[in-house]
Formats: C-alpha cells, sequence, structure tokens
C-alpha cells in the first residue's frame, strides 16, 4: 500500500464511522444499557483518542491535544496509556457534548492529514494501519450498541435498510475435509498479532455445512424443547438461560402466536429462510447438541473456509481464544491490544455483515465471551467424517 493510499483508506475510515451515527437523533448517543454496550458518541471518541495518543502526540510535530481531559476519557483499557474512566460510566457522561465529540474528530482528521503530507517512516506507517483497523473494529461494535440501544426501545424505532442479513436460497451440502496437516495463520498482508506466526495442526476427516443454520432449523429446536432440557447444555450455559430468563434469541418477540424479530428496520416478521443470529456459543453448543453434531473448531474453520460462503455472521467455534504457539506479545500499549485478553473467551471465525469492507479475512480472530449475544453471531455445524 502507498502512503496515498493509506490517506485515502484513513479519510474514508473516519467519514464511514461518522455515516453509521447519522440516523440518530442527539440523544442516542449517550445511552449505556449494559457494561459490554458502550455510547456511540463514546465510540466516536475513542477511535479519535486512538489516533491521538498513539500517533500525533509522539509522531506529528508542534501538535496541540484537542482537550486535557479527553486522553483520561476515552482511554479503554490501555494500562499503558495511563488512568482511565471506569467502563461502566460511559453513559454517564453528557459531557463532553455530542458536538464537542465530532470537533474532536475534525481536528485530530486535520492533524492526521497533515502528518500524512509527510514522508512517514515505516514505524508511523504501521501505526496509521493499525489506528483505521482498530476504528474499523469499532465500526462493528456501533453496529451492535446502536442496535442494542434501540432494540431495547418499546417503540422499536426504524433506522433504515442497514445490516440486512440475506435469504438462504441454496440447499444445504456437507463439505468433507481429509485428515492431514494444515498450515494455520496469516503470512502476508495486515493482520495482528493473534493470526501468528504461521503454523501446522493436524485434523481427522470431517465434514462442514455449507450453510449457515436458519431461523427455521432454530425454531425446530425450541419447539422440541431446547431451552428447557439441561442435558443440551453446559452448566455455566443452563445456569445462564435460567438466570437470565432466555428461551429465544436476542430480538426475537412474540406476539398473537407469531414470531418476530427487531431489525433496523423496526419489528419484522421472522424470515424463516434466513440464517438465525444473535445467538450465544451456549445456545450454539446446546443446538450443536440437539442435531447430534459439534462446533467446528477454528482450525477447522479456517481450512474449511475455501469450500464455502461467509461473511454474513460471525460463527462461533468450538476453540478457546489462546495464544498460537510461538506467540509474542509486542512491548508497550499495543502489547494489551489482543494477548492480555487471551482467557475465558471463545473465537469466532468469518464475518459479519456489520463488518467493513477490507477488514475480513480467513485468518481473523474475533473472539466474546460465551454469554455473548448482541454481537453479529450464527451457527455452522460439523460432522464427523
Amino acid at each position: 500500500m502507498t502512503q496515498q493510499d493509506l490517506l485515502k483508506q484513513l479519510i474514508e475510515t473516519r467519514q464511514h464511522s461518522e455515516m453509521l451515527c447519522q440516523p440518530l437523533a442527539i440523544e442516542d448517543y449517550i445511552p449505556q444499557p449494559t457494561n459490554e454496550v458502550s455510547p456511540p458518541k463514546w465510540h466516536l471518541a475513542h477511535t479519535t483518542w486512538f489516533f491521538e495518543q498513539f500517533i500525533l502526540v509522539k509522531h506529528l510535530k508542534n501538535y496541540q491535544v484537542f482537550h486535557p481531559d479527553f486522553a483520561f476519557l476515552f482511554n479503554s483499557y490501555y494500562n499503558n496509556m495511563g488512568k482511565r474512566s471506569a467502563r461502566q460510566n460511559r453513559g454517564f457522561m453528557t459531557r463532553p457534548t455530542v458536538k464537542e465529540v465530532y470537533a474532536y474528530r475534525h481536528h485530530v482528521t486535520q492533524a492526521l492529514e497533515l502528518l500524512c503530507a509527510e514522508d512517514l517512516t515505516e514505524e508511523v506507517f504501521s501505526l496509521l494501519e493499525v489506528g483505521i483497523h482498530h476504528e474499523q473494529q469499532h465500526q462493528e461494535l456501533l453496529s451492535y450498541d446502536i442496535k442494542y440501544i434501540l432494540g431495547n426501545q418499546p417503540t422499536f424505532p426504524v433506522l433504515g435498510d442497514f445490516f440486512e442479513l440475506k435469504t438462504i436460497t441454496t440447499p444445504k451440502e456437507w463439505i468433507p475435509v481429509k485428515a492431514g496437516l494444515y498450515s494455520i495463520g496469516a503470512g502476508e498482508g495486515f493482520h495482528y498479532d493473534n493470526e501468528k506466526p504461521v503454523h501446522q495442526v493436524y485434523v481427522d476427516d470431517f465434514y462442514i455445512s455449507s450453510q449457515l443454520i436458519t431461523n427455521e432449523e432454530f425454531l425446530a429446536f425450541m419447539k422440541d424443547g431446547g431451552y428447557t432440557n439441561f442435558n443440551l447444555w453446559h452448566d455455566e450455559g443452563w445456569h445462564f438461560i435460567n438466570n437470565n430468563a432466555i428461551e429465544h434469541p436476542l430480538y426475537w418477540h412474540k406476539k398473537d402466536g407469531i414470531w418476530y424479530i427487531y431489525t433496523y428496520n423496526g419489528l419484522q416478521l421472522l424470515e424463516l429462510n434466513k440464517p438465525v443470529m444473535h445467538i450465544s456459543l451456549y445456545e450454539a453448543f446446546a443446538f450443536a447438541e440437539w442435531s447430534g453434531m459439534r462446533l467446528p473448531t477454528e482450525f477447522e474453520w479456517e481450512i474449511a473456509s475455501d469450500y464455502f460462503q461467509w461473511g454474513q455472521l460471525w460463527e462461533w467455534t468450538n476453540s478457546g481464544y489462546l495464544p498460537y504457539p510461538g506467540f509474542k506479545k509486542p512491548s508497550g500499549a499495543l502489547g494489551e491490544y489482543n494477548g492480555k485478553f487471551m482467557v475465558n473467551q471463545n473465537v469466532l471465525r468469518g464475518a459479519s455483515i456489520g463488518t467493513p469492507k477490507g477488514h475480513s479475512r480467513k485468518t481473523y480472530r474475533n473472539f466474546f465471551h460465551a454469554s455473548s449475544r448482541w454481537i453479529f453471531s450464527g451457527i455452522r455445524l460439523v460432522k464427523e467424517g
């Protein structure tokens, strides 16, 4: 990628974050319904903070920070970057205002354009690349969080025709994969530290579905008592659904015996031939048990991904989020990006309707806790060879 290409991608990324927020009312920028969900205002400011504190403060001569409090207010989890406000308090911040956050974004974007007018060192070029991909990650989180904020309103607000799943129109096939040694991990092109080093894994024969599980298939699981049969669930998952009174996927609503689902287009009739989404790992595992099959490991998924279509939903795997053999965490604040989360998380593979273009690749290791339901997640099954 040339420096000119980098600048173009940078500007497009900054603009896209703001485009995602255009349908919002000013009141929508601030709520934080759960700890996992961050206010849209915070996402816009935090992605700006990343560029300012990681790049501009150190690498643009005479750069003036926009506001001295923002380094504290919009740091997420980087201990190396100093103190920060508590995550659960993000929704309490009515100040700075949304207007001030947009002014902050404009200030930093202009400074980044000045920086990119210079000859960039390899270090700065690499940091800008990370910053772009970091903001793209938050764009996907924005799509989750905006939906959660509005999807928990009693009136089911309509934002528009965004993030619609495609219907599944082709028959399901079982794709065979032969046992053997396979190379796993990223080599060329941009990738995160958790995708390397490239190494070999052995897998036995298996078959993987060409399609994601549909709403119709998941309804059959529900009608057969899937949410009431403890034999299908991890113990932790069984306690989770019972403690939270969960009896169906997130955003499903039953009215007069008919199932509806909340989307960016408001409350819609549930379409049976679309992939089931907003599924936790607990639910995905229970469905697989009920089906007499299993979830793929992340290695099986990567090996087989050349043989089926993916990209509608992130797909749960049965793999814990752990370092690859030979993984080395970078020093300093960027070392906190991935490595310190390699415990009590599970890997999802693929991409989703909320993933920005150019931000998906088969080696990408997304990770969330098994209880996560507000993400754009679905199910693909494997059966033994």
